[in-house]
């Protein structure tokens, strides 16, 4: 497999840190952007990690009509424009849309598209042809093999950037599971694998107006992955996530963040160490 190359950053894949990107669900403030961000910052360099600031200019896809979207595109583009700069990091956010897609590219080192849109053409299509670095989310109606369509399509567009996340399939209702199987047969597409620890223990529309969570599950399901070999992580992370605007109960408390990175660092130099041998 060939790395990813971010511009002005480390490379993504076989032989470059664990990714780890990170940040609110969504843009609720740019007071708790900007607070997150050099928080996880600080632990991830000195941890050695490869970091991407990670928050939602809109959440196009919130169960309830009046849930928090966020701030939307252009206020939105304006505050990671500014995370980017202060805090000298790569940032990705979702689009949703075909409209959204060049003045998104202008800001996001990472264009990011969502797990309910891995199929739609016109928008892989889009996103491929600004040259970016592309992050699909693998539906949760799809199985894993089957990202290989969404492979082809960016590929066949004119770009090879792409990385591949598993956010867990669709079980029963109000319930996703999680197949370890997924991310090595991801991986053989050729694409660095991203799993997506905190969307995986989400339960969809399951408290109602909005998605429940089952936070307590992040850190096995973690390490488990790490020890798979993915090449990155994905995690929301909030000051307090109780009282976040949105993804709260599936969401990681900022101050636990520092304990699960270090315990699956340890796993992913041991998991190096036997593949090496």
């Amino acid at each position: 497999m060939k790395p990813v190359e971010l511009e002005g950053f480390s490379g993504i894949g076989p032989g470059n840190p664990l990714l780890l990107i990170a940040g609110p669900c969504v843009l609720e403030s740019e007071e708790i952007a900007r607070k997150t961000a050099g928080y996880v910052k600080e632990i991830a360099e000195r941890l050695g990690f490869s970091y991407v600031f990670k928050a939602s200019f809109d959440k196009a896809n919130r169960t309830s009509l009046s849930s928090f979207r966020g701030p939307g595109l252009q206020e939105g583009l304006e505050i990671l424009a500014r995370i980017r700069q202060e805090f000298q990091l790569p940032v990705i956010s979702d689009v949703h849309d075909v409209s959204q897609v060049d003045q998104a590219a202008e800001v996001l080192d990472i264009l990011q598209i969502p797990a309910f849109l891995c199929r739609q053409t016109d928008l892989l299509v889009a996103a491929a042809k600004t040259g970016k670095v592309i992050s699909v989310k693998k539906g949760q109606f799809l199985a894993p093999w089957d990202m290989e369509h969404a492979v082809n399509k960016i590929r066949g567009s004119g770009n090879d950037k792409i990385l591949l996340t598993e956010r867990g399939a669709t079980f029963g209702y109000n319930n996703l599971v999680v197949d370890m199987r997924s991310l090595p047969i991801m991986r053989s597409l050729g694409c660095p694998v991203i799993y997506d620890a905190t969307h995986s223990v989400q339960l969809p529309g399951g408290a109602g107006g909005s998605s429940g969570g089952q936070r307590q599950f992040i850190a096995p399901l973690t390490r488990a992955a790490v020890a798979a070999g993915v090449d990155g992580i994905f995690l929301e992370v909030h000051p307090d996530p109780d009282k976040a605007l949105c993804d709260g109960p599936n969401s990681l408390p900022l101050d636990e963040l520092e304990s699960l990175l270090k315990t699956i660092l340890a796993i992913h130099n041991e998991v190096q160490l036997i593949i090496d041998n």
